[in-house]
């Protein structure tokens, strides 16, 4: 007889016990089986958990006594932590073993900051939500690339009122939900085709399009990665294995990233190609680029003529990289594809006559010669083993794109995928 879909509660029951009781009924009343795990470690839970604090604590390698004792150099920051590893271990074995179909939890900022922690372990597609005061606040620092979902508590977590039971209740029926359904989401992911990425901008859709509908015709499923840090997610993926293949076709991050940019991805941007050995082409939509807020949060070092800057929209403005910046990011491209191709086919190819639609004839950026010190640079410290291919095109021309996707099919097949 096949089991009922288990949700898996997780969360501090000493402070927050009332509050996880009614999740647990309506879990239940939802026909969902409910496992509760107890990360609390200020006093006695309120009901029995399935899996006690100590067995969390454990798992981290600490004693829960310690941290109720206070002693010296215990603190809430070092509990959480030590609680937020051992919750990992335990999570990670639950899901590895298929003993449960999702996750919900509920905090404020330190079951926030405790939760959010193990949940970013946790494979892409696992159900993870988490009902927390902080969602309507900055939610990066603890969604990270993951794909946990956060419900905004509203109320402060601290007794159930009419407000709050609609809240703890509408999360508790969407987590009986998805459990329910976890089989069949993770029939997306079984997919027997290649899995390609391709990053994107607003300003270079056109092109990347153009690839899609390519390797779309050839079998392969693609997933595009907006170029607004989210690269970072896209590492993570290809790290896990996810992802097969890879045309990182516009790299605004790595601007973005050096000079304190809204879009940063990181310093690991296009490393996890290299660790993964995956094909990849490179091309350079939008890498003169970096973006900063409104106009008027442009530092003064940054808001200067040779910039030329570009109000995108009124929240998000476009800076134009210096000619010793487009040199820097050459010799970043070039130590990349040169590492990578050590490994698998790599090929780099470059739209001479513009990079995105800021340098399209009639754009604020529009004269690509501007870009002679990026392109000089890949000619001279890319390896020979590197594929470069120069086209007389601009990079949202459909021409472009086409012949980008061949590349990668072409690459493809010569790596013996």
């Amino acid at each position: 007889m096949a089991r009922k879909p288990v949700v898996c509660l997780v969360g501090t029951l000493d402070t927050k016990g009332e509050e996880y009781a009614f999740v647990k009924e309506r879990l239940l009343a939802s026909g969902a089986d409910v496992l509760v795990i107890d990360t609390g470690v200020l006093a006695e839970p309120f009901f029995a958990p399935d899996v006690g604090a100590d067995q969390v604590a454990k798992e981290a390698g600490v004693a829960l006594a310690d941290f109720r004792k206070n002693v010296e150099g215990s603190t809430r920051v070092d509990a959480n932590k030590a609680m937020g590893r051992g919750l990992t271990v335990i999570l990670k074995k639950l899901i590895s073993e298929g003993k449960i179909d999702a996750l919900l939890g509920m905090g404020g900022t330190g079951g926030t900051d405790l939760i959010s922690g193990a949940y970013r372990q946790l494979p892409l597609g696992f159900p993870k939500l988490l009902v927390s005061t902080m969602a309507s606040n900055n939610t990066k620092p603890y969604v990270g690339c993951s794909d946990m979902v956060m419900f905004n508590a509203v109320t402060d977590i601290a007794g159930l009122n009419s407000v709050s039971r609609v809240i703890l209740a509408n999360a508790a029926h969407a987590a009986a939900g998805m459990a329910a359904n976890y089989a069949v989401t993770q029939k997306y992911l079984a997919s027997a085709n290649p899995l390609v990425a391709i990053t994107m901008f607003g300003v270079t859709t056109p092109g990347v399009m153009a690839a899609r509908a390519v390797l779309e015709s050839s079998g392969y499923d693609v997933v595009i990665f907006h170029a607004v840090g989210q690269g970072a997610a896209m590492e993570e993926l290809i790290d896990a294995g996810v992802i097969n293949g890879l045309i990182d076709m516009t790299l605004p991050e790595l601007l973005n990233c050096k000079n304190g940019g809204i879009f940063s991805a990181g310093t690991d941007r296009m490393n996890a190609a290299i660790r993964a050995k995956i094909p990849q082409v490179i091309s350079l939509g939008a890498i003169e680029c970096f973006n900063l807020g409104a106009t008027e949060t442009i530092p003064a070092e940054y808001n200067t003529p040779e910039r030329k800057v570009i109000l995108h929209n009124p929240n998000i403005t476009s800076l134009l990289a210096t000619p010793d910046e487009l040199v820097w990011l050459g010799e970043y491209v070039a130590d990349k594809a040169n590492q990578a191709v050590k490994n698998t086919p790599v090929a780099v190819m470059i739209p001479l006559k513009g990079l995105d639609k800021y340098m399209a004839e009639g754009g604020p950026w529009h004269g690509a010669e501007y870009l002679n010190p990026l392109f000089q640079t890949l000619r001279d410290k890319l390896n020979s083993s590197v594929e470069r291919i120069e086209m007389d095109h601009f990079i949202n021309d459909d021409a472009f794109g086409q012949a980008v996707a061949q590349k990668f099919l072409s690459v493809w097949k010569s790596s013996g995928k």
